[in-house]
């Protein structure tokens, strides 16, 4: 028997990056009395628990929460909104019967707003829309509503997806409303809208338990905590489960914990029926994808399909002078295992350990971001390792090789223009829209290949003097296109192992930017600088001033040094090329070339040209 649960709600926000889903999570917990948060714990965006999204501001995990409203229960996940971790977003679309699409009063829809709007409308869902922060200065909520309607119709929504509910809301105020000059009581609207909207979960009571496998949590006391909506039937501690894997293989399993999300926090529970999103202990081996079954039927659930890598970056552990100076994890078998871990929960990555390379990993994910925050986590852990230039992964369909390409939009000054599409140009952009917003910016919007966007941010940060912002998300599969991507300048690199001195540093200084500072260690292949030429110049960072009996007037004058140029993960991780890798450590990032011994490379392939 098949029927529809009237006393859940089960439910996702879907958004661009900083459009204020976290925030409006906040708000709607406040108002239900679910806000279980300290007075010595954060205050707001209370869902983004992980460090990294702190302090960049964004979120990367999807989270799960739930509130009461007028006797009924409303799961929300709250979902990352960068285009890099579209693979926690397909997931979760999976889970529920409902989705919220905030969009900001004043920029409107933005490229990742298409791609997860585009995903729930392929799975049949029919989103509420938000205009979020309508309170802003110049926000212009009926501009943005008329842009999001073309969006709908250009993702070719049915006639009952485009007859969306509307609501303008302000999630830092915690109010929504119907109207967009009238300020509503409080999220009562909102609410309403759920549960008027949103259908109950389908129920299948007498058919046996079964529950796709959408995250997983690893849980020092109970062991891997899986979670997941049930899809069928019911559960109970202390029942025995059969964990079918992707692969076919059936493993015996027994719910050890069950919990129910209660607000912010996870609450025991005897029992859960279809419908429910709940968390459980009791399958060791379970992965994102698997399915948990009655042990007396265990029948495995369609699969997700998660878009695949687009870029992928090699990790190899640090073999540099200074190795173990301040991590604590440094060999092969530690960096294969952390890797390992990570893929369990991290479904978005692929790693493959590459024949004939000792210690080197190739790691493919769905963009630099992706891939940085998993080498961010593991530098505060403790390790230390090697990464490589970002590669695109080339596919070959029908007679013809494929790269990855992004949805670019970029909201720039007008008069950086001509500066900015002159880089694009020769990047390979392919213009789609140009508008003016206000009277001194403009938006241009297009598409650019995976592999033209790396290292653009950096470009654009220069050329806009820090002015210019950009959105991206993934397009798509383009025709392989013949544009380069190589840095337009050389680097200085180290000749000798030692302290950088302000004496040598001070001759360098003319002719580059700097990388190091003065007394600085620095090893022999490390990269100290960049070259105003197009050409690898080896230096002697480390020179001292000769001494000498006599005196001369002007040779012992102060010197004076620019402050060195100080690399983010990211943008280092942009700067170097094919022959160049970025050392990661607890405390230090330095770029290097693969092959310490420079200067005798050199000097081979002079011989060779020769």
């Amino acid at each position: 028997m098949t029927d529809r649960r009237p006393d859940v709600r089960n439910v996702a926000i879907i958004a661009h990056v900083d459009h204020g889903k976290t925030t409006l999570v906040d708000a709607l917990l406040r108002q239900t009395g679910a806000w279980t948060v300290k007075a010595d714990e954060a205050q707001e965006c209370v869902l983004d628990s992980n460090p990294q999204e702190r302090e960049r501001g964004i979120t990367i995990l999807a989270k799960c929460t739930s509130v009461r409203y007028k006797d009924k229960t409303i799961n929300i996940v709250d979902t990352p909104g960068h285009a890099d971790f579209g693979g926690e977003v397909e997931r979760i679309l999976k889970m529920v019967d409902g989705a919220l699409l905030l969009v900001d009063a004043l920029d409107g829809p933005m490229p990742q707003t298409r791609f997860v709007l585009r995903k729930s409308l392929e799975l049949g869902l029919h989103p509420i829309v938000v205009i979020n922060k309508v309170d802003r200065p110049f926000a212009d909520p009926l501009k943005a509503l008329d842009r999001t309607f073309a969006l709908f119709v250009d993702l070719g929504a049915t006639d009952p997806q485009l007859d969306f509910p509307i609501l303008y809301a302000s999630g830092r105020e915690g109010w929504a409303g119907f109207a967009h000059d009238k300020h509503g009581p409080d999220l009562s609207p909102l609410f309403d809208t759920i549960l008027n909207h949103v259908p109950g979960p389908l129920v299948r009571k007498d058919k046996p338990f079964q529950m796709l496998v959408t995250m997983i949590e690893p849980n020092t006391f109970v062991g891997r905590v899986a979670i997941g909506r049930i899809a069928n039937g019911s559960v109970s501690k202390n029942m025995p489960l059969a964990l079918v894997k992707t692969d076919g293989r059936v493993l015996p399993g027994k719910v050890t914990k069950l919990m129910e999300f209660s607000g912010l926090r996870r609450v025991d529970a005897e029992r859960a029926e279809a419908g429910d999103i709940i968390a459980l202990a009791g399958a060791e081996e379970a992965q994102v994808g698997d399915t948990l079954a009655a042990a007396d039927a265990p029948n495995a659930l369609p699969a997700l399909n998660i878009d695949e890598p687009t870029l992928s970056m090699e990790f190899m552990v640090n073999d540099s002078p200074f190795c173990g100076r301040e991590g604590k994890f440094i060999t092969t078998r530690h960096l294969r295992e952390r890797l390992e871990k990570e893929k369990q929960t991290n479904v978005g990555l692929r790693i493959e350990e590459l024949d004939g390379l000792k210690g080197v990993f190739q790691v493919s994910g769905r963009g630099e971001l992706h891939l940085s925050v998993l080498i961010e986590t593991m530098r505060r852990e403790g390790f230390e390792l090697a990464v490589s230039r970002p590669e695109v992964i080339y596919k070959e369909e029908n007679g013809q090789t494929l790269e990855p390409a992004e949805y670019l939009a970029l909201d720039i000054e007008s008069s950086y223009q001509g500066a900015v599409m002159e880089i694009l140009g020769r990047r390979g952009f392919d213009t789609q829209a140009i508008a003016p917003e206000g009277t001194a910016r403009m938006r241009v919007e297009g598409i650019i290949t995976a592999r033209g966007l790396i290292g653009f941010k950096g470009d654009l940060m220069a050329v806009t003097k820090g002015t210019g912002l950009m959105h991206h998300s993934f397009h798509g599969h383009v025709p392989k296109k013949n544009t380069q991507t190589k840095r337009l300048t050389g680097v200085l690199v180290a000749l000798e192992t030692g302290v950088s001195t302000s004496y040598a540093l001070d001759g360098l200084q003319e002719r580059s930017q700097l990388f190091v500072g003065p007394a600085v260690d620095v090893y022999k292949g490390q990269i100290v600088g960049s070259n105003a030429r197009d050409t690898d110049m080896i230096v002697n960072a480390c020179k001292r001033k000769a001494l000498t009996n006599m005196r001369a007037a002007g040779s012992d004058d102060m010197v004076q040094l620019t402050p060195p140029r100080v690399f983010t993960l990211e943008q280092a991780i942009e700067f170097i090329e094919d022959d160049e890798l970025v050392e990661i450590t607890p405390a230090s990032l330095r770029l290097r070339k693969k092959n310490l011994n420079y200067n005798v490379k050199k000097r081979w392939d002079g011989e060779e040209k020769a």
